[in-house]
């Protein structure tokens, strides 16, 4: 066993290890006082700054023609599968799209939806040459759709003035782009207002 000389130096040299900034006096207090806070001196972290990516700007992508679809490949059929998806993602949206759904409820989840892929109508319009195109909708903007045809044919119809309409499994919908005039992205997470009446 350390005599009483050695234990009191092993002590003192353990204080000063562990509280390197106090004096000897001060360490003497605390010893008088019988109670001893050993502090603790934690390595600073360097946070490494994130970088962030750059996308495209709008300019490039238009240079680049990123959102263009190649005439080649502007026929009705090859979206036909796409559709065929868009329905089902639609009735697992809206739990089956059973007869006894409510239609108020049907309508807020297609408000909300993802629309690429959809076979919409022009059932009304203030441009009369719109009215009847039918067909696939591939891309969505703030302000239009473009739309294939059954006769492959790329369509641009602007929502403004414009009353769609879609069906799936005997449900029937409409779209009145006068207030749909949001990006896909935007309208998931916009408050619709299904009363009121909507003027063309």
């Amino acid at each position: 066993p350390q005599g009483s000389e050695e234990a009191k130096a092993f002590v003192h040299a353990f204080l000063k290890r562990s509280m390197p900034k106090k004096t000897d006096e001060t360490i003497q207090d605390l010893l008088t006082r019988k109670a001893v806070v050993l502090e603790h001196y934690s390595k600073k972290k360097t946070k490494q700054k994130r970088k962030k990516t750059k996308g495209f700007t709008a300019k490039q992508r238009r240079e680049m023609r990123l959102f263009e679809i190649e005439p080649e490949q502007q026929r009705y059929a090859i979206f036909l599968p796409l559709h065929e998806l868009w329905k089902q993602y639609i009735r697992d949206l809206c739990h089956g799209l059973k007869p006894d759904a409510q239609p108020h409820m049907v309508q807020g989840k297609l408000l909300k939806a993802d629309l690429h892929g959809a076979i919409v109508t022009v059932t009304k319009s203030k441009c009369p040459s719109y009215v009847g195109i039918t067909g696939i909708i591939l891309q969505e903007f703030k302000h239009v759709f473009k739309i294939i045809t059954k006769e492959d044919k790329l369509k641009v119809v602007p929502k403004l003035h414009n009353v769609f309409s879609l069906e799936l499994d005997g449900f029937i919908s409409y779209i009145y782009g006068s207030k749909f005039q949001l990006r896909a992205s935007e309208r998931s997470a916009k408050k619709f207002k299904l009363k009121g009446t909507i003027d063309l």
